[in-house]
């Protein structure tokens, strides 16, 4: 009966994990509620694993049966499964996930599953948990090979399990092909492992860095705290730059009112000036006003000799020659030809002695 029960709750629990990982509104109440569904059945699932003793550490991976393969991954799932909660708590939550990755890493271990780059990464997480890293090296051309390897390594597992998935008739027949089927599984869920425990103390450390929550006590404080920290939250809080008329009027021992009901001042102020008083003290020492009008200026810059008036060339507009006046036409082209004569015999350079030999 309690074998019938852990069948049907890890079916439940993997049914709610694919439910998870095809939703991509996280923030939905459908998949909180499938992700603590999925949470709880793992976690009965694995008290009925100890309860029912399916794993011993007198065994090897020989005396598991194929059946009883996939409960190995409960640990792992529920590490994969606490990152996902929207606790407040966060550190707990990853505290939660790096003991159900240490259960699964060190029930493999004991079952002499890992072995190779895995029995080697298990040994330097188990040295130093909190800085373990997948690539410990720093060197970028050898960290960029590492991670090359990491990408192919999980691409031919996925490519395997992906293999297998695909042909149920070979799996029907072939009990080895169900078993190689549940440790590729297994082997692609240890290597995610490591690179999540790497991701985890990532996540871990820039939690560390977090400023602390407010402290408690009186509103004034948590008032204070706001403002230090520029929290647009509370009651007292105001888009507000300027402070208003009574809190400026109380800072200065002002608050209240200036006369009593017969007319009578109860505190000490000063009578300002009208409105014209008020608009010169505007413009105050140290503003750059203008001194003189546009048509001032122009006429200064006439007098200096800035703006030029009329054509000709002085302008810088040359008239068009008038084609009926046949004398200025007739001297203009005289002027050019007697310039082409004199150009003729007066060749460039002629006159430059210096420079022959």
């Amino acid at each position: 009966m309690e074998d019938q029960n852990i069948k049907s709750l890890f079916a439940q629990a993997e049914r709610k994990r694919q439910e998870i990982e095809q939703t991509y509104d996280r923030n939905s109440t459908g998949y909180h509620d499938s992700l603590a569904t999925a949470v709880g059945s793992y976690e009965e699932c694995r008290v009925l694993a100890d309860r029912q003793s399916l794993f011993s550490p007198n065994e090897i991976l020989e005396d598991i049966t194929t059946g009883d393969l996939p409960y190995l991954l409960i640990d792992y799932h529920l590490g994969d499964l606490y990152t996902r909660t929207s606790n407040p708590d966060r550190q707990t939550a990853l505290t939660r996930a790096r003991d159900a990755y240490e259960r699964f890493l060190n029930r493999l271990d004991s079952y002499a599953v890992l072995t190779g780059s895995s029995k080697k990464l298990n040994d330097e997480y188990n040295e130093n948990p909190t800085t373990f890293s997948t690539i410990s090296t720093t060197d970028f051309t050898a960290r960029r090979a590492a991670k090359i390897e990491n990408f192919k390594l999980e691409k031919d597992l996925k490519q395997k399990i992906d293999f297998l998935s695909r042909n149920p008739a070979y799996l029907s027949q072939d009990d080895d092909a169900i078993r190689d089927l549940h440790l590729a599984n297994i082997s692609l869920s240890t290597h995610n492992t490591f690179q999540n425990l790497e991701s985890l103390n990532l996540e871990m450390s820039v939690l560390a860095s977090k400023p602390p929550t407010p402290p408690p006590g009186p509103e004034s404080l948590a008032r204070d705290y706001r403002e230090r920290t520029g929290a647009r939250s509370g009651p007292d809080y105001s888009d507000r730059i300027d402070r208003p008329i009574s809190e400026l009027l109380a800072a200065n021992n002002r608050a209240g009112p200036l006369l009593d009901k017969s007319g009578k001042p109860l505190k000490v102020f000063t009578l300002t000036g009208g409105r014209k008083q008020l608009q010169d003290g505007v413009f105050r020492s140290g503003h750059n006003l203008p001194t003189m009008s546009i048509d001032e200026y122009l006429e200064e810059e006439r007098k200096r000799g800035g703006i030029i008036e009329g054509g000709g060339e002085a302008s810088g507009i040359i008239a068009e020659p008038d084609e009926d006046d046949y004398e200025k036409g007739e001297a203009e082209i005289l002027k050019a030809r007697a310039w082409d004569e004199y150009v003729e015999e007066n060749p460039k350079g002629a006159g430059n002695t210096l420079n022959r030999g």
